[in-house]
């Protein structure tokens, strides 16, 4: 952790330096060229955690894009940079994105921090990220950043809703991995739903590190505490650490709550026998349970297509590509950076069965939540609800 705050001091010493940089030219071809529509994402692809299927989810719409003739012809040149969850290489990444291969738009990022990190230098560019997996607080305040996801707060928020209110759970508590400023984002998410529900937690912690070794400390702990429920916020491998170390303190009379981080078939075949009464979770888009769902089928039939792990990071890429599609389909003259960011500040929303409510470039316009389970012994997913789960805007 201590080297992470040194590193994420050197990035914002960095950015402080191009404070007066020249935003350059937004490749402002006419509406005549063929040149192709350049276009970026920044992704933790290695590190603490990684989210390669988003930015895969979003690659395979813009080929699919491609193929069919793009736009008048133009394509859709896509460049994913690896920040590798290091707040320097987030900061490096998009000065050579922005400023040197001069990118239009920012699409389907999917980073640990690079929001934090290049909120400001966006700003400054004119430039505007749709993001695909949003992890910082910041990409949930930044007027040039407009995620798909409900995002790690938000989804919180929905997981304890579903847990107190739907499943009437009366003793719960949280255990939470957090890195930089994100573990007060999550206290404020659980007073959140403390407001709107008048509940309260039985015990908290929200400053668990990313990637332990042996999580009986905190199962030891938590099981102390009685709970009925127990929200893991956690990340997919680190999940499975707890719930097998839970297994192995014969802690099997708990219901487990999560975040989407967790729904996918993978885990659903790995952790289906270490989930006490059960896991749920609040999918933060249409369910995949269902192969003949026609909410998800063409979403499902390209990642297949392209041997795309079905998760809901790849539906945040899928949507995040789409939407952006059908926004430069909108411009009527040149394709620039200036051009693009106004079409999105003007844009309407976007209805799309994936996703609980239409979406608009903004600060977290998606607040929805569909409820899935894991049931004991189960391998895969089932959906247990009949309507999404929304919270007040």
């Amino acid at each position: 952790m201590k080297r992470t705050l040194t590193a994420l001091t050197g990035a914002l010493a960095v950015l402080a330096l191009c404070t007066s940089c020249t935003p350059g030219p937004g490749n402002g071809t006419g509406s005549g060229s063929k040149d192709p529509i350049r276009v970026g994402a920044i992704s933790s692809l290695s590190g603490p955690s990684s989210f390669p299927e988003a930015t895969q989810a979003a690659q395979a719409v813009f080929d699919r894009f491609n193929q069919a003739g793009g736009l008048n012809g133009r394509t859709i040149e896509y460049s994913v940079q690896d920040d590798k969850s290091d707040p320097g290489a987030a900061a490096s990444a998009a000065r050579e994105l922005v400023g040197q291969n001069e990118v239009v738009a920012m699409v389907g990022s999917s980073s640990l921090l690079e929001c934090q990190i290049n909120s400001a230098y966006y700003t400054q560019e004119g430039i505007s990220a749709i993001e695909g997996v949003a992890v910082d607080p910041v990409c949930f305040d930044s007027p040039a950043i407009a995620p798909t996801v409900v995002g790690p707060y938000g989804d919180t928020e929905l997981s304890l809703t579903l847990g107190s209110e739907q499943l009437g759970l009366q003793r719960i508590c949280a255990l939470i991995e957090s890195v930089g400023s994100t573990a007060p984002a999550y206290e404020q998410a659980i007073a959140r739903w403390s407001e709107q529900t008048g509940k309260r937690l039985v015990f908290s912690d929200t400053t668990l590190p990313y990637g332990l070794d042996d999580y009986t400390p905190y199962v030891v702990k938590a099981k102390a505490k009685n709970c009925d429920g127990v929200l893991l916020g956690l990340i997919e491998p680190d999940a499975l650490g707890f719930l097998k170390a839970a297994q192995t303190q014969g802690w099997d009379d708990t219901t487990f709550l999560s975040l989407t981080t967790v729904y996918t078939e993978n885990f659903a075949a790995a952790a289906g026998g270490f989930v006490g009464k059960g896991l749920h979770v609040p999918a933060e888009f249409a369910p995949f349970t269902d192969p003949k769902d026609p909410a998800t089928r063409d979403w499902r039939e390209l990642m297949t297509a392209n041997k795309i792990p079905l998760t809901s990071f790849g539906q945040a890429g899928y949507l995040a590509a789409t939407n952006f599609i059908e926004v430069l389909k909108s411009l009527s003259g040149d394709v620039t950076r200036e051009s693009v960011t106004a079409a999105l500040k003007r844009m309407q929303p976007i209805e799309n069965p994936i996703i609980g409510s239409p979406w608009k470039f903004g600060n977290t316009p998606n607040r929805s939540g569909w409820p899935v389970a894991l049931t004991p012994g189960a391998t895969s997913w089932e959906s247990t609800g009949d309507d999404w789960i929304r919270l007040p805007d």
